[in-house]
């Protein structure tokens, strides 16, 4: 026993080398830097791939020109040789260049394949250290089984990941039996009901929501971290919106609080995401010089949409579709002659409200702005970091999402922009997080989403 709890010891201080591919670098330009005293290896393939997106406008081609810029800091002769340092600490950094051919995966893969010349430096590098772990880290799944099948360790990057997913789904307390005394406070007292009276409420969270109940009698109530008390949750017509279930009445609550600068909407399709936080930017124009609402674009079979037929215009179009369909719902509550729907046109017109994709920011300081980011579990935790960064004065930030339908490759349910913001964020005063669970579509269309 004790012999193998040396062993067990032994192996856990051993030193690894973590052969990084280029979903990594591109999922997290810090991960450099998220490996302590373990060395890194970037194969040669993973810069020849970086250098295929360091052109463009979007978030994924300033993250490319960022990683190339760290990598460019480190340059020098040994970066290719022995490696260098990445500090006090931390292990070293090499670029690998092949010096012989994996027979392994040759017999196995096709050796052209940039992830196959990863999983090649990966083999040659476990000949080369035979002491060492040697272990690839990649977001790209398929890649990780395909080393898997040919006895190389792979795992994930874990480094930026949601550890409590209770955070995410965590919804609404329901507390049945309260006083009814305190339950009729709510409507006529402004100031709301003091903790001390809702003592069995132990540690009540930052913008935590109720459902107040006694009998047929109830109230939806807030707790506001700032004051330290309950505060009733106003059901708010914004715009020709009305809530239909507690959720929206929260999520509309939060949307029109001046001190909460950033918001949180996750929920399924249906719920009412993008239309509530629409809705209640339309209600508070008057507070915001401009309305603006963006989306991120994600290509069908992960292609660039220069691969579309027609202008730029045409291209990008169908992506915004949804977003202006949203705004059609709200404008189609009024009459074409009133000044409701007139208001509408007019700001479009005057560019009081924007509809546009999420990479036309670029460059952009979004002050007083109600920013509106729709899909946002299709960004990564860095893109999502750029975004809020832009916030300038009297902004408010709203995110909008579902993390269990991720279009894009590399990204999860508890490793999207999205679910790590508001993981990050619990528990600061100017943010909240509401998690819609009921749809309001249609019939059908909660009916196809529970069972399908």
């Amino acid at each position: 026993m004790k012999e193998q709890s040396l062993k067990k010891r032994k192996i856990k201080k051993t030193k690894k080398i973590f052969v990084l591919d280029t979903s990594v670098l591109l999922f997290d330009n810090n991960s450099l830097y998220s490996f302590q005293e373990h060395d890194i290896v970037i194969p040669i393939v993973v810069l020849e791939e970086l250098d295929k997106f360091k052109k463009g406008n979007d978030v994924i081609n300033y993250t490319a020109r960022e990683v190339i810029r760290e990598l460019d800091k480190l340059t020098e002769d040994r970066l290719f040789a022995e490696g260098v340092s990445l500090g006090e600490g931390r292990g070293k950094l090499l670029i690998y260049i092949h010096k012989k051919r994996s027979e392994l995966v040759e017999k196995t893969f096709s050796a052209h394949i940039p992830d196959h010349q990863v999983i090649a430096a990966a083999d040659l590098l476990r000949q080369e250290h035979p002491n060492q772990p040697v272990i690839i880290v990649s977001k790209d799944i398929n890649l990780r089984m395909k080393a898997k099948s040919v006895g190389i360790l792979a795992e994930d990057y874990e480094t930026v990941r949601v550890s409590d997913f209770e955070t995410l789904t965590s919804n609404i307390k329901i507390i049945e039996n309260v006083d009814k005394e305190i339950i009729a406070k709510f409507y006529y007292d402004v100031n709301g009901v003091s903790h001390e009276e809702l003592k069995f409420i132990e540690t009540p969270k930052r913008y935590e929501y109720f459902v107040f109940r006694n009998g047929s009698t109830s109230a939806l109530a807030i707790f506001n971290p700032v004051k330290k008390i309950f505060e009733r949750a106003n059901r708010i017509n914004a715009y020709g919106i009305e809530p239909r279930n507690a959720e929206q009445t929260f999520a509309l609550d939060i949307l029109t609080r001046d001190e909460i600068k950033l918001v949180g909407i996750t929920g399924k399709a249906g719920t009412g995401k993008t239309l509530i936080a629409l809705a209640s930017a339309l209600h508070q124009k008057k507070k915001y010089s401009q309305i603006y609402l963006a989306r991120p674009i994600v290509p069908l079979s992960n292609k660039d949409i220069g691969y579309l037929p027609g202008d730029i215009k045409s291209k990008i179009d169908p992506y915004m579709q949804p977003l202006w369909d949203n705004l059609n719902v709200i404008k189609n509550k009024f009459a074409q002659d009133s000044q409701e729907y007139k208001r509408i046109q007019e700001m479009i017109q005057q560019e009081k409200l924007i509809i546009s994709p999420l990479a036309y920011i670029r460059g952009r300081s979004l002050e007083n702005i109600f920013f509106i980011v729709d899909e946002a579990q299709n960004l990564t935790p860095h893109e999502v970091k750029t975004i809020i960064t832009r916030a300038g004065e009297r902004t408010k930030m709203v995110f909008c999402g579902d993390i269990f339908q991720i279009d894009t490759p590399y990204l999860d349910y508890r490793s999207n922009g999205l679910a790590v913001m508001i993981e990050k964020m619990k528990g600061q005063d100017i943010f909240a997080h509401i998690n819609l669970v009921k749809g309001e579509r249609s019939e059908l269309a909660e009916l196809a989403s529970n069972l399908l």
